[in-house]
């Protein structure tokens, strides 16, 4: 079966729609870790507005409904990838891959030589994930109480 989906700069009235689905994903995500404490789940949908004006906001839709989302905060020729996540009933289907292709560009064309991001250590699925979208771990953390992987990926200058 085909999928179609874009991929766009999230806009204030996606607020609460990526709200929405990063409360799934995280929670989902908590339950895979044994996490209880997640930043991600005390968000509002005020705080998710607030990002899409002051972060690189994405997100992916089908049908005019928002399946995937990821943040980017970029500090000079570093940024900090955070926030992503794919509705579970539309994995599988390359909106991951996509998303972090257009993240790739994005950060490119603004110059950035480095993307880092965290991730549970034991979460195989987002720690292969990352693996196959050039990602590699830089170090391993402990400051949230649980073991979260810091993976980076360079960009050569061009």
């Amino acid at each position: 079966m085909l999928y179609s989906f874009i991929i766009r700069r999230a806009e204030e009235k996606d607020a609460p729609a990526v709200f929405k689905i990063l409360q799934t994903a995280f929670k989902e995500y908590a339950a895979i870790t044994g996490l209880k404490k997640l930043e991600a789940l005390t968000e509002t949908v005020d705080d998710i507005r607030s990002e899409i004006l002051s972060k690189a906001v994405y997100i992916a839709v089908i049908d005019d409904t928002i399946v995937g989302t990821v943040r980017l905060d970029i500090h000079n020729k570093e940024a900090y990838l955070s926030r992503f996540a794919v509705d579970s009933n539309n994995r599988n289907i390359g909106i991951g891959k996509a998303l972090i292709s257009v993240v790739d560009k994005f950060l490119k064309e603004k110059g950035v030589q480095k993307v880092t991001l965290h991730t549970a250590s034991k979460h195989g699925a987002l720690m292969r994930f990352y693996y196959s979208r050039g990602f590699f771990v830089e170090g391993i953390e402990t400051d949230r109480g649980y073991l979260r992987a810091r993976l980076v990926k360079e960009y050569s200058e061009e």
